[in-house]
């Protein structure tokens, strides 16, 4: 199963090559026949189009909540300092620790 980005990220880079493939082609003296400089130009630039379409994020609706706020008691917490013993010092300490009621 492909996901969305590696789909992404596979459609942007065949977009990339197709694009240097057009890139590379020689350059032939501009003339108006049969309407194949036109026709390479719309291809372009449609083809950035429809790219830019399919790699735009998505836009997401609203999320939708419950019937109101819910209120949570939350502890009260607070910091404390004290003396511990560290044994592997070997010496007393001072620590803060948080309390919470």
């Amino acid at each position: 199963m492909i996901n969305a980005i590696s789909f992404k990220k596979t459609s942007a880079l065949a977009a990339a090559a197709l694009a240097l493939t057009f890139a590379a082609l020689p350059v032939q003296e501009a003339e108006a026949r049969r309407g194949r400089n036109a026709a390479l130009a719309a291809g372009l630039i449609g083809g950035a189009l429809i790219g830019g379409a399919l790699l735009a994020p998505r836009a997401y609706a609203a999320p939708v909540y419950g019937h109101g706020p819910v209120y949570v008691d939350e502890p009260v917490c607070y910091r404390v300092r004290e003396r511990v013993w560290d044994d592997y010092r070997g010496r007393w300490v001072r620590v803060t620790r948080r309390v919470c009621e």
